[in-house]
């Protein structure tokens, strides 16, 4: 798997400060888990929720779609 810069570039570019963040349902009430939007190009962001202030990391689709099949198989 490849990532452009230029793509890249661009999912960094987007202002997120408006972003929908959601949390897993599994997550409960636990304050150490990821929350997640979506972005365009069906990409994903993802922050700390104990430190929303951080930079958010940014993957497009294919990227996204390999850490979740990852995750899946139990190699991360």
């Amino acid at each position: 798997m490849s990532t452009d810069p230029e793509v890249k570039a661009e999912l960094y570019a987007l202002n997120l400060s408006n972003a929908v963040w959601r949390k897993s349902p599994l997550s409960q009430d636990n304050r150490d888990c990821l929350e997640y939007t979506d972005l365009p190009g069906g990409g994903t962001a993802i922050r700390d929720s104990k430190n929303p202030h951080l930079p958010a990391l940014r993957f497009n689709a294919e990227e996204w779609a390999a850490f979740v099949g990852g995750a899946k198989q139990g190699l991360l």
